[in-house]
C-alpha cells in the first residue's frame, strides 16, 4: 500500500510542476504540446495526477520548457 500511494504522489508532484512551471513560463498547454510533441490532452491528464510518465516524457517536457529534468521531479 506505502508503494502504491507513494506512485500516486510521483504522478501528483511530477503534474504540480509541470503546471507551475508551464505556467511560470507564461505557456498554455496548448503551446507546451506544440514544443513537446505531447498531445494536449496527456498534458492535461498529466498536471492532474492521471498520467504516469516515462523518463523520455519527462526529458521531452523540461526540454520544451526549458528546466532542467530534476525540476520536473522535485519536491
Amino acid at each position: 500500500m506505502a508503494a502504491n500511494s507513494f506512485v500516486m504522489d510521483m504522478r501528483k508532484l511530477v503534474g504540480d510542476n509541470v503546471c507551475r512551471i508551464r505556467k511560470e513560463k507564461e505557456l498554455t498547454q496548448e503551446q507546451l504540446s506544440e514544443l513537446s510533441g505531447l498531445s494536449q490532452q496527456y498534458i492535461s491528464d498529466l498536471e492532474r495526477g492521471k498520467r504516469n510518465p516515462t523518463i523520455v516524457t519527462i526529458y521531452e517536457l523540461a526540454m520544451a520548457m526549458k528546466v532542467g529534468h530534476l525540476e520536473l521531479l522535485s519536491p
